[in-house]
């Protein structure tokens, strides 16, 4: 190897180490420890490391990684997984005896935000040698159905989260029945006829309205009416007797049973009377004997009313642990907003790549390794709301994705290169230009191939080149639908940018769906999905559904189906 190019490799390794910049003196010693003769000619030297160092810095990193690999593709080194990040200690925690919860609400598509709580709970579970309940929090008819139950089912376990228990909460309908007349009978609780309107009023203002005066058994037999379809939807609720008083607006006789005349996914039409969350929640945490409660801050101000409902039926309370939500720019998890784009035609399904369901970043590429990576190096208890970019999840991705994905070259909207003196040939080079267990593949070529439009666009005659472990060549004419070159001598060099290329003989055309975020400003974004098409590699066909694989200089790229061709990019 030249001395020139035993200065470049080196220039070009500390540069990717060091984000882009070269230091010359720790690429000189590099360089001496390699070859100590040199020592002899070290004003020679310095003056070379000088100059090499000056037009490494003026690259970008792609570039720099880029020329790298094939250079020395043995210096190339692949971020290594940081080292988890430890979760800080429960509080009041015993080792076997935490329990915790997975909660879901089975009225929508398991997301990020669930994902991100479930591997707290569960994470915290296993720490202590645990125990997880999966508890389907279903007491709402209208809202629960059997695809929601098994999408958190599936996203659960896709992420490596196992639970000890499973229940639902519409299976302990008659125990919710017998806790409530407890309530009841200790004059804690009363059947109210109030109209939606006066009841919010009234909390608002603070006052109490008649029908809490009514005598125990008085309620009893309202309660017991409301459950044999004595009243209709909307006429009687059952309330509980809190504080109307209370700063805490939550404790001012909340609803805590009502009638909703729907059937269920799981009991069919076997109840009309159902509890509300608060009831719900705060009795199933109390017989599952959960230890703590880790929930995102929206629920701080139920913890006094939970904590309440548990003392009146001497059940034991949790610890609670809440944190700011887990949201993203762009991309709500809201379902009302989600399902507005796909009302709006912009989105087929709930699986699309754009959306933060589990399924749509399933088929974008995003992996489970990743989401608990990110979930432990991101996230901390706090109340302060945070919104995440999803490029620090992407990071996160790519780093795990770097060292074991497959590369191929594609080239978005083609044109074709001819380049005279090129014969016909066959080239074998590596999936990866590190991982030998990828193995390797060939590609044929002639002298005529495609190369982006981009690459196209950007050069000019006379400049020189490199077809990536092909050529160097020099460019002789450019029009807009054709380049033309002729071949010249030479390797990799630092002053020569290198290009990926497409047999023009052997391709495959193949679209890319390109997601980019759904909302902007509060609107939603019509162009938040765009798709590019162009040439891949012959080595594409060998590609499978659901395989992550790397087009060079364009992105990450995972295959959604075979037979169509289609690929959805994953990122950068």
């Amino acid at each position: 190897m030249r001395i020139e190019e035993i200065i470049l490799k080196w220039a070009l390794k500390n540069a990717v180490e060091h984000g882009g910049k070269a230091l010359e003196q720790a690429v000189l010693s590099k360089v001496i420890r390699e070859d100590p003769t040199l020592r002899t000619r070290i004003k020679e030297i310095i003056h070379l490391v000088e100059e090499i160092v000056k037009h490494v810095n003026s690259m970008n990193i792609d570039e720099q990684k880029n020329l790298l690999e094939e250079l020395a593709p043995e210096l190339l080194e692949y971020e290594k997984k940081i080292e988890e990040k430890k979760l800080p200690p429960l509080p009041n925690a015993v080792k076997g005896g935490v329990v915790t919860r997975l909660p879901p609400e089975p009225s929508g598509y398991m997301h990020i935000g669930h994902a991100m709580s479930g591997l707290l709970n569960y994470l915290y579970a296993r720490m202590y040698d645990g125990k997880v309940w999966l508890r389907f929090e279903d007491t709402d008819p209208r809202k629960a159905k059997l695809e929601y139950y098994e999408s958190f089912r599936k996203g659960y376990k896709w992420l490596g989260i196992t639970w000890d228990y499973e229940k639902n909460n519409s299976e302990d309908m008659e125990l919710f029945y017998d806790y409530a007349e407890k309530i009841i009978e200790s004059g804690k609780a009363y059947v109210c006829f109030c109209p939606p309107e006066k009841i919010k009023t009234l909390r608002k203002e603070g006052v109490e309205c008649e029908h809490r005066n009514q005598g125990i058994d008085e309620n009893l037999k309202y309660w017991r009416m409301m459950i044999e379809g004595k009243f209709r939807e909307g006429e009687a609720i059952l309330r509980l007797a809190g504080d109307m008083k209370s700063q805490n607006t939550t404790m001012r006789d909340p609803a805590i049973f009502r009638i909703v005349e729907h059937s269920h996914p799981i009991v069919g039409e076997k109840y009309r009377v159902w509890p509300l969350y608060d009831f719900a929640a705060s009795i199933e945490d109390g017989i599952c004997g959960v230890t703590h409660v880790l929930r995102t801050s929206e629920f701080v101000f139920r913890d006094e009313l939970q904590n309440y409902i548990r003392g009146l039926v001497g059940l034991t309370n949790p610890i609670y642990i809440e944190y700011s939500r887990f949201e993203f720019k762009g991309t709500p998890v809201s379902k009302r907003k989600l399902r507005l784009v796909i009302e709006a035609g912009l989105a087929k399904g709930w699986d699309d790549p754009r959306f933060p369901t589990i399924e749509g970043l399933r088929r974008r590429g995003i992996l489970a390794e990743a989401i608990k990576e990110f979930t432990l190096t991101q996230t901390g208890f706090s109340y302060s709301k945070r919104e995440y970019d999803w490029s620090l999840l992407y990071a996160v991705n790519r780093r795990i994705l770097d060292p074991v994905t497959r590369r191929f070259f594609f080239v978005p909207n083609p044109v074709k290169l001819v380049v005279d003196g090129l014969e016909p040939g066959e080239i074998t080079i590596p999936f990866h230009p590190t991982n030998k267990s990828l193995g390797v593949k060939k590609i044929t070529y002639t002298n005529e191939i495609y190369i982006s439009s981009s690459d196209a666009q950007s050069i000019k005659i006379g400049d020189i080149i490199r077809l990536k472990y092909l050529a160097n060549i020099k460019i002789v004419e450019t029009n807009k639908d054709q380049v033309k070159a002729v071949l010249i001598g030479g390797g990799p060099a630092q002053n020569v940018p290198i290009i990926q290329w497409v047999s023009s003989h052997r391709f495959h055309s193949i679209k890319v769906m390109v997601p980019g975020l759904l909302y902007i400003d509060e609107e939603v974004n019509p162009e938040s999905l765009k798709v590019v098409e162009g040439y891949a590699e012959e080595n594409i066909e060998d590609v499978k559904i659901d395989e992550i694989v790397q087009f060079e200089r364009f992105g990450f790229c995972r295959c959604d189906s075979t037979e169509e061709k289609i690929f959805i990019k994953t990122h950068d």
